[in-house]
């Protein structure tokens, strides 16, 4: 079992570059990608985009943040606009007079002040960083999807855990569902006694069995099972069961609210409750699986 929480990070360096890519995926209902790396390297993105839809993920929210630096000597160009310095020297000769309070201008400050220094990111080889990236981002992957993996093992063992908590009330229903009808053929007799009314002994057992045929649950607590069933089968033995154990899950519910509705008895009222809740555990935690 996989979960939809991970994280993965790596660096990788070669030839004066240096590309560090982390991985960060969070539950979502579909695969859903979003990027964040420097402009210069946009060109990146459907590699990366297409190494991630051939991978294992198969949902979740994923950001990749891409950080790069370079420091190769060919990595920015240098160029003087001398059209720009040449009308800044002129402008400083009219100006002459005005700036003789001031001490000399520098060179550098004159190709600061005047705009006409240009330093600019040279344009990436695309092969060599794209090689780079890949081998940062494989690496990044197995990180992500070994965490994923060991946040699965965790996610199992709960959902199991939850999962027998609510057979065991399923268990408790069904032993109890049988005592019912026969607790209220007592209380109606005793009733009638204490009344002092001669009710006809067929009349009394047709108004025990229709009470037994609308409390009847049998076909919930069968149907419950086979869900239960299902749901652990997923859990041990699936893989990317997300959407499925998601679909059980409702169907448990469903059927747990008819026997809470059919229900005319307080243990098995309370059973009802304590099992919703278990089922809500469920839902939270499968939010999170593959």
């Amino acid at each position: 079992m996989q979960s939809m929480t991970g994280y993965g990070r790596a660096r990788a360096c070669r030839d004066g570059r240096e590309i560090t890519i982390e991985l960060k995926t969070v539950n979502h209902r579909f695969l859903d990608l979003s990027f964040r790396m420097p402009k210069n390297l946009m060109f990146l993105e459907d590699m990366l985009r297409a190494r991630i839809n051939a991978s294992a993920l198969k949902r979740g929210h994923v950001d990749v943040f891409v950080t790069y630096a370079n420091t190769r000597a060919d990595a920015r160009e240098v160029s003087v606009d001398g059209t720009l310095l040449e009308a800044f020297a002129q402008a400083l000769k009219g100006a002459k007079e005005a700036l003789d309070p001031y001490r000399r201008m520098t060179a550098a400050e004159a190709l600061t002040l005047s705009g006409a220094l240009t330093i600019t990111q040279a344009e990436e080889d695309a092969g060599a960083v794209g090689e780079l990236a890949a081998e940062a981002f494989d690496a990044a992957l197995d990180k992500l999807m070994d965490m994923r993996l060991k946040e699965g093992d965790h996610l199992q063992a709960d959902l199991l855990s939850n999962l027998e908590e609510l057979s065991t009330l399923r268990k408790a229903v069904a032993e109890r569902a049988p005592e019912v009808p026969i607790e209220y053929r007592q209380r109606l007799t005793a009733r009638l006694e204490e009344w002092q009314v001669n009710a006809d002994a067929q009349r009394v057992a047709q108004e025990v069995a229709f009470m037994a045929d609308h409390c009847a649950i049998d076909e919930e607590l069968s149907r419950l099972e086979s869900h239960i069933a299902q749901f652990r089968d997923s859990v041990e033995n699936g893989v990317e069961v997300g959407r499925k154990l998601d679909f059980l899950i409702q169907e448990m519910n469903r059927e747990i609210n008819t026997i809470g509705s059919k229900a005319s008895d307080a243990e098995i009222s309370g059973c009802v409750v304590n099992a919703k809740c278990v089922v809500e555990k469920l839902r939270e935690q499968v939010q999170n699986v593959v």
